[in-house]
C-alpha cells in the first residue's frame, strides 16, 4: 500500500505590476533537472529554512494576514512563511522586499507589510515529494533590485496573465492565475485552500 509522504512547509511569492496589456506576473521556468514539477513555469518560492525563524523583519506583517496564516500553522510559523517567500524571491529574482543585512553577507532583512496571503496548498497525496504551500502576493511598486535569476528559475520575465496561462503550468499555479485575473485589482475574500482528494482537485473557501 502506498504511504503519502509528509508534506514540507514552502512559500511562494506571487509579484505582480500594471501593465499595457492589464496585469503581469513574474515568472520562471524550473529547469529539466528538478525532480519537482520540472520544465513547468512556476512562481518563486521554495521550502521553509530554519534560518526563517530567527530572521527578524524590518516590518511585521499586517495583524489581518498574520492571523489568517496563524490558522494553519502558529504565529511563530505564520512569520516564517512569510519570511520565506521574501527570501526565496530574493533569491531566484534579484528582487528584493526589504533591505540587505548588514550582519550577514547576501541576506535580506525582509519587509512584510505589504504581503497579502491569497492561498494555502497541499500537493497531492500521489506526488513523491509534497509540500504544503502558502501562496503571498505583492505589488512590484514595494520590492527593489534588477531582475537576475540565479540558475534555479530560466526564462525569467513579467508576463500578462493571458500568456501565463499559455504556459505549461501545473494545475495549482492555472487556479490563481485566473483568480487573480478575476479579482481586478481587489483583495478576494477568504483564502482558499487548494488540496486533492480522490485524485481530483478539489477548492474549499472559507466563508
Amino acid at each position: 500500500m502506498h504511504r503519502a509522504a509528509r508534506p514540507r512547509q514552502a512559500a511562494t511569492l506571487v509579484v505582480y505590476r500594471e501593465g499595457k496589456a492589464g496585469t503581469e506576473i513574474l515568472m520562471g521556468r524550473r529547469a529539466g533537472r528538478h525532480r519537482f514539477m520540472p520544465d513547468f513555469y512556476v512562481f518563486p518560492g521554495g521550502r521553509l529554512d530554519p534560518a526563517d525563524y530567527r530572521t527578524k523583519p524590518l516590518t511585521p506583517l499586517r495583524p489581518e494576514v498574520h492571523e489568517q496564516l496563524s490558522r494553519s500553522g502558529g504565529a511563530r510559523q505564520a512569520q516564517a512563511l512569510a519570511i520565506a517567500a521574501v527570501r526565496e524571491t530574493y533569491e531566484e529574482t534579484g528582487l528584493a522586499l526589504g533591505e540587505p543585512d548588514a550582519g550577514a553577507e547576501g541576506r535580506l532583512r525582509p519587509s512584510l507589510a505589504p504581503l497579502d496571503y491569497i492561498l494555502r496548498a497541499i500537493t497531492p497525496p500521489t506526488s513523491p515529494i509534497r509540500f504544503h504551500a502558502r501562496f503571498f502576493a505583492v505589488e512590484a511598486r514595494h520590492v527593489g533590485g534588477s531582475l537576475k535569476g540565479n540558475g534555479e528559475l530560466l526564462d525569467l520575465d513579467w508576463r500578462p496573465i493571458d500568456e501565463c496561462l499559455r504556459l505549461p503550468v501545473a494545475d495549482v499555479t492555472e487556479f490563481l492565475l485566473r483568480r487573480l485575473q478575476e479579482r481586478k485589482g481587489e483583495r478576494p475574500e477568504g483564502v482558499p485552500l487548494f488540496s486533492f482528494r480522490g485524485g481530483k482537485a478539489r477548492v474549499r473557501v472559507p466563508t
